[in-house]
């Protein structure tokens, strides 16, 4: 959506892509934490949170155990392991460093992609959504009227009762 209010003028690339970043950063960050001080338990609380299911959960873990810094950036594209690749790289028990490098790397190729998509679905559908936004109106209208319709219709049904 940023990249998108980018495209429109709305918003500044370099502000959306530094605000994106660091957000990305940081929230990860506060997840590794979580992993490593609060343990595997912690973890498996924050998974049934996210309704990630206990086959779903063992799978991720033994994905960022055994890939490492690697499953940390490449879990960014992936569901589910985007929101606990944090925690479960903290309680894996991944180094700091190892894990904050591939968090940022991953936040930023992340970011730039997500940014760049909704940039370019405006450059490429700018014209297209302007005109869908009519459309939008007239049914937005049109379902007032019929639901003014049909109030009105009950309304006079019960009167005449």
């Amino acid at each position: 959506m940023a990249g998108y209010l980018v495209w429109q003028g709305h918003l500044q690339l370099s502000i959306v892509l530094a605000v994106a970043v660091i957000s990305a950063i940081v929230g990860d960050n506060l997840g590794y934490g979580l992993g490593w001080w609060f343990g595997q338990p912690a973890v498996e609380r924050v998974a049934q949170w996210a309704a990630v299911d206990a086959d779903r959960m063992g799978s991720m873990r033994r994905f960022v155990s055994r890939y490492g810094p690697l499953a940390v950036f490449g879990g960014r594209f992936i569901p589910g392991l985007r929101f606990l690749a944090g925690p479960l790289a903290g309680a894996a028990g991944l180094g700091f460093r190892s894990f904050f490098v591939a968090n940022a790397l991953g936040a930023t190729v992340f970011v730039l992609y997500g940014v760049g998509l909704g940039y370019a679905i405006g450059y490429g559908l700018g014209p297209y959504i302007a005109e869908l936004r009519l459309a939008e109106r007239a049914v937005v209208i049109g379902a007032f009227v019929c639901i003014a319709g049909y109030v009105g219709r009950m309304w006079w049904s019960r009167r005449r009762r």
